[in-house]
């Protein structure tokens, strides 16, 4: 089998409609709005049957590779040797399993953490009333977001272009940001989000207030979309917890990696 680029997208959806849940991310990608940023990578069998897919996200400062699952062992880990020597000298990567090692012939991996995927199976346990204390944020409080951001989560991967998809949620202190919840894929028309790039300041935490933005930012998706996802480090016993009582469910485990190419 040899790895192919993908450009149709039906192929892709299709594939990736077999595991939903897994796959949230990445079925949001297809939507024309993150689209130009991306790169499918296939790998099809003698019968033409696509065995294995990983998606290349360009759309942020450092590239992303995203590689979950694949019909038989082996195929993914046959296809992310194939692209290896497609794949930029440096890039952030989402893998699974064996895949993991099928890059480290060509590249140094630098862990960052074991991660779960989770996604909202239960929305009856999302509190059905609006709390006034949440605001939704727009265009204008940017500046405030990426001041949160910079004080209580540094290593983030806020996209302001995702800002203008109106799914951001937040508490003010006065004038400051506390505590915000919002989106890294957003997409109405292929019924898919992600949330992403939720903190709390430090000095506000312990408070339940991730719980209430949270909650805010899925009442306002399930309007939208009906398939919600997210992914946490498994070692965040108390944002798992939070979002455990919301109505989410862990369906697989990666790792997180800093990939850099041992020709450098």
């Amino acid at each position: 089998m040899r790895p192919v680029i993908i450009h149709d997208k039906e192929t892709i959806e299709r594939y990736l409609r077999e595991n939903e849940a897994l796959n949230v991310y990445c079925i949001g990608d297809l939507d024309d709005f993150f689209r130009p940023f991306t790169i499918w990578y296939g790998l099809n069998d003698d019968a033409g049957r696509l065995r294995a897919l990983s998606m290349l996200y360009t759309g942020c400062d450092i590239p992303a590779l995203m590689a979950y699952r694949a019909y038989e062992n082996g195929a993914l880990t046959e296809l992310i040797c194939g692209i290896s020597k497609f794949l930029p000298a440096n890039f952030y990567s989402h893998l699974c399993g064996p895949s993991e090692a099928a890059l480290t012939e060509s590249f140094e991996l630098e862990p960052h953490g074991r991660h779960l995927k989770m996604y909202l199976k239960d929305a009856s346990k999302i509190p059905p009333d609006d709390d006034p204390v949440v605001k939704n944020l727009g265009a204008p409080d940017l500046e405030a977001l990426v001041k949160l951001y910079k004080e209580s989560y540094p290593g983030n991967w806020f996209d302001p272009i995702t800002l203008a998809t109106g799914q951001y949620f937040g508490i003010f202190e006065g004038v400051e940001l506390t505590c915000v919840a919002g989106v890294h894929v957003f997409s109405p028309a292929y019924g898919a989000a992600a949330l992403g790039n939720i903190t709390t300041h430090p000095r506000y935490r312990k408070k339940g207030l991730a719980a209430k933005v949270t909650a805010a930012l899925c009442r306002s998706l399930m309007k939208k979309v009906r398939l919600i996802g997210l992914n946490v480090d498994s070692g965040n016993a108390p944002a798992i917890r939070c979002y455990e009582k919301l109505g989410f469910v862990a369906v697989g485990e990666y790792g997180e990696f800093m990939a850099r190419s041992k020709k450098d």
